[in-house]
């Protein structure tokens, strides 16, 4: 594992190597891939792979868990109040006498066993205050240092593929920490149904300084509802493990082309310009050469862009929900090594036909 190296912004070599002048490329125009990295695939749950995996043994986590399936669960729902008021104005909530009625309740994550929550001694040291008991529940600290009681909420039905999406996600969430190297970077890609949720938790397991980016990837697709403003975009929550430490390197990004290349210089106009945190890319297209079959698949686009952004070659990436690949494809192609995992046989098979050199431990 190469030493972490500071943040920057400014064009530089790696490896000795001085890197070739960036030009604007479509997001849709991705150069086939040639692998040169190695790639591990392993078929299990994710969370006792993980277990198996050196602490800070990678510069990047990509994470892309499955969205809401259509099953009807119920799930506790809690509310944020800062404890000044909390007992004067918050009259209690119960699901025989509904929801408090002094207001509309904000949600926040669901209630989660102390059992799956991290130890205080495997967080950073600022944020041990997390997991603090207090009479009422668990204690955060929050916006300028406020103090918050998590109080209990009404019963609330939701559609989700498990019985507490919030229950299931978080331990891996506190892996991803665990695993991540000093400088290194996780990315975690949900819709809109869970985004405003994860970032809460997030905040919590990381630190609000260690929140980088929300990435907005827009496209346009599918069906449009007319009772609403379509929903045409996935959330890509970025965090650091260190805000002082990371490594993005925004000089290896394949530049895009300026929406109005008349208006600045042809040598800028030739050379693009950065990505901002909007990306705008089409879906994996129906009949194009990185259509595998699988349907969750994601564009080699989007993950290119955060490989060559968030690593170096020679770095390792983590991918705990790999599905088609993607993720290892990609990083493979550029030098990185990646380790691949998912329980579906399926998601296995795709792997298998995609990564052709990639070593699978079932």
């Amino acid at each position: 594992m190469a030493a972490p190296r500071p943040v920057s912004d400014t064009a530089h070599s790696i490896a000795g190597t001085p890197r070739a002048e960036p030009t604007a490329r479509a997001a849709s125009e991705t150069p086939p891939l040639a692998a040169t990295g190695h790639v591990e695939i392993h078929h299990g749950d994710n969370l006792a792979v993980a277990a198996t995996l050196e602490s800070g043994s990678f510069t990047l986590i990509y994470l892309d868990p499955p969205f809401n399936t259509g099953r009807t669960q119920s799930r506790s729902v809690e509310r944020a109040v800062a404890e000044r008021t909390a007992a004067r104005d918050t009259p209690a909530a119960t699901p025989a006498a509904g929801p408090a009625r002094s207001g509309v309740p904000t949600p926040s994550i669901s209630h989660v066993e102390a059992s799956i929550r991290p130890e205080s001694a495997d967080l950073a040291p600022d944020r041990r205050s997390y997991v603090a008991a207090s009479p009422e529940g668990p204690v955060k600290r929050g916006f300028r240092g406020t103090s918050y009681a998590r109080l209990r909420g009404d019963l609330r039905v939701y559609d989700d593929r498990f019985d507490d999406y919030w229950d299931f996600l978080e331990p891996r969430l506190a892996e991803a920490w665990r695993l991540l190297a000093p400088d290194g970077t996780l990315y975690l890609h949900l819709d809109y149904r869970e985004a405003h949720y994860a970032k809460v938790l997030l905040d919590a397991l990381f630190g609000r300084d260690c929140f980088l980016n929300e990435l907005i990837w827009a496209y346009d697709y599918g069906a449009k509802s007319r009772s609403r403003w379509p929903t045409k975009h996935d959330t890509i929550l970025v965090y650091v493990k260190d805000p002082k430490g990371y490594w993005f390197d925004s000089e290896a990004v394949d530049r895009e082309p300026y929406m109005a290349p008349g208006l600045v210089t042809p040598e800028k106009a030739a050379r693009g310009k950065l990505p901002t945190d909007v990306w705008w890319h089409t879906i994996v297209p129906t009949g194009g050469r990185e259509k595998t079959g699988y349907p969750t698949q994601k564009p080699e686009g989007i993950l290119r862009r955060i490989v060559q952004a968030s690593t170096r070659p020679g770095d390792r990436v983590l991918d705990l929900f790999a599905g088609s690949g993607t993720t290892g494809a990609v990083a493979s192609a550029l030098g990185r090594d990646a380790v691949l995992v998912d329980d579906n046989p399926e998601a296995i098979a795709v792997m298998r036909r995609r990564i052709p050199h990639a070593n699978v431990a079932d």
